[in-house]
C-alpha cells in the first residue's frame, strides 16, 4: 500500500473514532437524564432563600420535662445538617425546625423526617416524629380542623387535620405510602408516661394548599 493509501486509511479511522466519542457523549447525557440541566437545577435551589428558624431562645419550656429541656439546650452545641424545613401549628403557638431522621439526637434538636417517607410537597405520607416531652407535647391539644403549615426552601404547604388516633407502638401501618399529599405527625403515649411509652400518638392530616417557591426563581 503506498503512502497516499496509509494516510487515507487513517483519517477514515480517525473520523470513525471522533463519531464513536461523540454518539457516546450525547446518548450517555439522554440516558443520564442531562447531567448539564440536572446541574443548573441543583444551582438554581442553592439559589432560592434559605428557611428561617425559630430562634432557640424563644422556645417555650412551659410544657417540656426538665430532662428534655436540657437535652435541647446540649443539641445546641452540636453540629448537625442544615434543616429541611420547618413545621408551625398556629393555633398551639408551635414552630419547630424539622430536620432529616427520626433518632434521639435529632428529636432532641427538632422534629425530624422519618427516613423512607417522602419529601416536603412531594406526593405521599410525608411522617415527622417528635419527642412527648418536648416540642411534639402540645399535640395533646390538636384537633381536627386544625392548620399545620411545612415550609422548605421549595415552598409552603398548609395541611388541614383530618385524625387522630393512638395505635399500638409497633404498628408501623401509619408509615405506609399514600397516593395523595399527606402529613403524619408521630410522637409516643401517653404524653406524661415516664419510661418506654407503649403507644404512639398519631395525627393524619391532609394537603390544603400550597405555595411554590421555584416560581419566584425561574
Amino acid at each position: 500500500m503506498n503512502m497516499h493509501g496509509k494516510a487515507e486509511r487513517f483519517v477514515l479511522l480517525a473520523g470513525a473514532v471522533l463519531l464513536a466519542i461523540c454518539l457516546s457523549f450525547f446518548f450517555g447525557r439522554r440516558a443520564l437524564g442531562e447531567p448539564g440541566t440536572a446541574r443548573a437545577n441543583a444551582s438554581d435551589d442553592r439559589a432560592m432563600p434559605a428557611v428561617a428558624l425559630p430562634n432557640p431562645d424563644a422556645v417555650d419550656f412551659t410544657l417540656w420535662s426538665p430532662v428534655r429541656v436540657k437535652a435541647y439546650r446540649a443539641s445546641l452545641a452540636l453540629k448537625t445538617d442544615p434543616a429541611i424545613g420547618v413545621l408551625t401549628i398556629p393555633r398551639l403557638k408551635l414552630t419547630v425546625p424539622v430536620y432529616d431522621g427520626s433518632d434521639d439526637a435529632t428529636l432532641d434538636r427538632g422534629a425530624g423526617r422519618v427516613v423512607g417517607s417522602v419529601m416536603p410537597g412531594e406526593n405521599g405520607n410525608l411522617s415527622i416524629a417528635g419527642h412527648r416531652d418536648g416540642f411534639f407535647r402540645v399535640l395533646k391539644n390538636i384537633a381536627a380542623g386544625d392548620r399545620i403549615q411545612v415550609e422548605s426552601r421549595q415552598g409552603t404547604y398548609t395541611y388541614v387535620v383530618a385524625r387522630t388516633r393512638i395505635v399500638d407502638r409497633k404498628d408501623v401501618r401509619v408509615l405506609a405510602g399514600r397516593q395523595a399529599a399527606t402529613l403524619t405527625l408521630i410522637t409516643c403515649y401517653p404524653f406524661y408516661f415516664v419510661g418506654h411509652a407503649p403507644r404512639r400518638f398519631v395525627v393524619t392530616a391532609t394537603l390544603k394548599s400550597h405555595f411554590s417557591r421555584s416560581a419566584l426563581h425561574p
